[in-house]
């Protein structure tokens, strides 16, 4: 496969790794971008495990906590200047409202509640088309969570680009604090037991490309793998995160000693996970002279 210059200025931009280094592992995965990144974070270490935090298509984070239900939802759009647009805040805080109250069970059944804004409706589904015309940008309603399960919610929204929602029973202070925690610290499981078994492979397979290139006996090496793999699982499991607040102590120290009971949550970052199409126009135009000139 042919790796061309936008490829290769892809991979940059989610690891930050040389180009060099970045056409290597692209000619190495075959043009595979996911295969291409794990090259280099076994070869360059973490610091190519960047591509998480860089996300890249715009929209907001909105949620609605009423009584013992809480909402969250991320809604998309194409520039960072529609975010700001007050029509379409109006429009996310609505359907986070109509998530918590209408309890939808798809993003279908969500677009046909009942809602009017800005002349446009009867439905959630009408004022998004609307809203389309009238801003002259596509606009779409990604994911959402609901609790409604008999525990507390509460939330917390970093801006309008990272939300969390937090289920649980005994004070809201900390449980807040955990909140503001997981945004900050960004774990994907409650415990490590928790922790979805595609991230552990994925860090294993990482650990044991790297073990293998250290050239250690076999014994050794699989102690490295299994070290890496628990250090991992501390690493992205709530519970034994050190506390933002005060690192001493875990989040799970910090709520026994506060009696409140984290049961669940709920991490939204705009854009994670969404590949969005950079177009590089010099790249674009050296790929049409080299093709001309090979034809």
């Amino acid at each position: 496969m042919a790796i061309t210059a936008s490829m290769v200025a892809e991979l940059r931009a989610k690891t930050d790794a040389p180009m060099m280094e970045c056409k290597k592992a692209l000619t190495e995965a075959d043009g595979d971008m996911a295969k291409a990144e794990e090259l280099l974070r076994v070869k360059l270490g973490t610091k190519a495990g960047k591509a998480a935090s860089r996300v890249t298509a715009e929209g907001v984070v909105a949620s609605f906590i009423e009584g013992k239900t809480g909402a969250l939802i991320e809604v998309n759009c194409e520039t960072d200047f529609v975010t700001k647009n007050d029509s379409f805040l109006a429009l996310a805080n609505a359907a986070a409202k109509l998530v918590a109250q209408g309890n939808p069970a798809s993003l279908e059944a969500l677009g046909a509640l009942a809602y009017s804004q800005d002349g446009f409706g009867p439905t959630l589904e009408d004022v998004r088309k609307g809203l389309i015309g009238k801003i002259g940008e596509n606009m779409s309603f990604r994911r959402f969570k609901r609790y409604s399960d008999g525990g507390q919610v509460t939330g917390y929204l970093h801006g309008t680009r990272i939300g969390v929602l937090v289920e649980f029973d005994g004070e809201e202070v900390p449980a807040k604090d955990t909140a503001m925690h997981i945004a900050a610290m960004k774990p994907v499981a409650l415990t490590s037991a928790d922790v979805p078994a595609d991230l552990i492979e994925k860090e294993r397979s990482v650990a044991t490309a790297k073990a293998a290139e250290s050239g250690k006996p076999a014994d050794i090496a699989a102690k490295m793998i299994e070290g890496s793999v628990q250090k991992y699982l501390k690493e992205v499991s709530l519970f034994n995160q050190p506390f933002v607040k005060n690192d001493k102590q875990t989040v799970e120290q910090m709520l026994k000693a506060a009696g409140t009971t984290v049961k669940g949550f709920t991490l939204y970052v705009v854009g994670e996970g969404i590949e969005k199409k950079v177009d590089d126009f010099a790249a674009e135009v050296a790929a049409q002279v080299a093709a001309a000139k090979g034809a």
